[in-house]
């Protein structure tokens, strides 16, 4: 299915019963909806469960390529109103993450609860931003292939290239099929998104910290920080796992996404 929002086309998924407590999944950079495969198939029974790509990712269009997180934050609300969803579980990894946080500083009446997946509050220092300076000048010049290269043994944890190769290659087929172009749009955009951390401590709604155990982009040490300022939130290592610990080991993951989901039907916090 496609929204459009201004000159943008948004390409999403809307599974499961229309009844069921809405779970809206924001993808990490440079993927698609297509990451969330599997937590997809574990929820899409009784949730109803919604996938987006982000403008300039996996089938959604990019535009004029100028690209802050603002303007990703703006689409995921075009998105629930324009399905009619006055709040929403959101579930955000790694640059999904960053979408989420800023999202509920600005609308957290939209919010009935969030998952931060391998993430951080905190901007990029100047180290980070002149890193992915370089890494815009790279996939512009010499293309997906050699920035995938790099970019998978940085996102996943060494042994899942030996314990799960199927995992690994369905990632490499997604960053291989980004456009370079808006790769590097979003490159920019990353470094340049605002410091949520403040905005932690006035999270009011059950919160889900997960982290890979061998995530060394977002370590367990990041999202313990996170954990201390947001009240009512809980943290959990994924084992066995880097950088996109949902897809090195969905079965915990999902899991432990679940039993989370299922406390809050159970709450009075969380009235369908």
């Amino acid at each position: 299915m496609k929204l459009q929002v201004g000159e943008i086309s948004i390409a999403y998924d809307d599974l499961g019963p229309r009844t069921g407590l809405p779970v809206a999944f924001i993808h990490g950079f440079p993927f698609s909806r297509e990451m969330w495969k599997r937590q997809v198939e574990a929820l899409k029974e009784k949730f109803r469960v919604i996938t987006y790509d982000v403008r300039g990712h996996g089938e959604s269009t990019a535009g004029d390529r100028q690209y802050t997180i603002e303007y990703f934050v703006d689409d995921l609300i075009a998105l629930l109103d324009h399905l009619k969803i006055a709040s929403v579980v959101g579930v955000g990894l790694s640059m999904g993450g960053y979408i989420l946080l800023r999202a509920v500083e600005r609308h957290p009446e939209r919010f009935r609860a969030l998952v931060l997946c391998d993430t951080r509050s905190e901007p990029d220092n100047n180290e980070g931003r002149v890193r992915r300076a370089g890494q815009a000048k790279i996939v512009k010049s010499e293309g997906m292939k050699k920035f995938a290269d790099e970019f998978l043994k940085a996102v996943f944890y060494h042994k899942t290239y030996e314990s799960n190769p199927a995992a690994v290659e369905s990632i490499r087929r997604i960053v291989e099929a980004a456009d370079p172009l808006n790769v590097a749009a979003t490159l920019i955009a990353l470094a340049a998104r605002t410091d949520t951390t403040p905005a932690l401590y006035n999270i009011r709604v059950p919160t889900l910290i997960m982290v890979g155990q061998h995530d060394t982009l977002m370590p367990p040490s990041a999202a313990h920080d996170m954990k201390e300022k947001i009240p009512y939130a809980e943290l959990h290592l994924i084992r066995k796992a880097g950088h996109v610990s949902n897809v090195e080991n969905p079965a915990e993951f999902s899991e432990r996404l679940l039993a989370f989901l299922r406390r809050l039907l159970s709450s009075s916090d969380s009235r369908p």
